[in-house]
């Protein structure tokens, strides 16, 4: 098996996980604030990650790539989980999660600027017409020629997101998928470590047995483990063309959010997802 096919292999692996991060944090955020969701997930993950730096690796990354690290921090760390926290608390995990859809896009323009990778002309306008049907979809459903707040915070979460994974699928052909993820975290933990504390919540009792595990989810899966695979992914198969892959991440994460929410899926947002899926299909022929 090829370095090209290994890779969508882990990215694959690595959308399945993320798929299950937005109707997990919609659980999380019923019962915790999103600026402790977003600094308990971090400092939980970021004390694990100590333990795989001590005992599984002896690499101590360069200036250099502790510079890099900082964006991969700021991107996957903090931003993202931040706003997708925020955005969670006014609109559905299903309407979250079709904006995933321009993760793709996102990535691979990052993937330009910050890893010098050149998709091919057929490649950006496919990608582009696919992140243009997401736009038209948010704006029909929304009855209205505007973002709500929640769409806001979900668009400049992908952005940040897109950063995040162009940067640390880079840093992974030297420094290793997993131990980009890690050091990242590590990176964040002391700040994060004062934050949970900061805005611990008042009344545990009033807090589900669901919402703990919404919270142990997006701390251990979605934080750690899912970086594992993505990173070496888009580290083997190339940052445009696996980041594709994330257009899986709709369709399973629809698929979780009508089984474990009970949220609506509506026709308009399968079809969307079905169209996008066929562009991006098409981009990656291209890439």
């Amino acid at each position: 098996m090829n370095s090209s096919s290994k890779g969508w292999l882990y990215g694959i692996a690595g959308v399945i996980i993320f798929a299950g991060s937005l109707p997990a944090t919609r659980i999380a955020v019923m019962g915790f604030t999103p600026e402790f969701l977003t600094a308990a997930r971090a400092a939980i993950a970021g004390v694990l990650a100590i333990f795989c730096i001590l005992f599984f690796s002896r690499k101590i990354p360069s200036v250099q790539q502790f510079y890099r690290l900082a964006i991969v921090c700021l991107g996957v760390v903090i931003g993202f989980p931040l706003f997708t926290a925020l955005a969670l608390q006014t609109v559905t995990s299903a309407h979250a999660i079709v904006f995933i859809a321009l993760l793709p896009l996102c990535t691979a323009i990052f993937a330009v600027f910050r890893a010098a990778e050149k998709p091919s002309p057929a490649f950006w306008c496919f990608a582009i017409l696919g992140s243009a049907l997401v736009i038209a979809f948010t704006l029909y459903e929304n009855k209205a020629l505007s973002f709500s707040k929640g769409d806001i915070y979900m668009i400049l979460a992908v952005i940040v997101c897109g950063l995040g994974y162009a940067e640390g699928g880079q840093l992974s052909r030297n420094l290793g998928g997993w131990q980009v993820i890690c050091w990242a975290l590590i990176i964040a933990l002391p700040v994060m470590l004062v934050f949970s504390v900061y805005y611990f919540p008042d009344h545990l009792s009033q807090i589900s047995i669901s919402q703990w595990s919404g919270l142990a989810y997006v701390s251990l899966f979605s934080m750690l483990i899912g970086f594992f695979f993505w990173y070496k992914g888009l580290a083997l198969g190339g940052i445009a063309s696996v980041g594709q892959a994330q257009l899986l991440q709709p369709f399973i994460g629809l698929g979780f959010a009508a089984v474990l929410l009970n949220e609506h899926v509506s026709t308009g947002m399968l079809i969307v997802s079905c169209a996008v899926i066929c562009c991006v299909t098409m981009a990656k022929k291209f890439a």
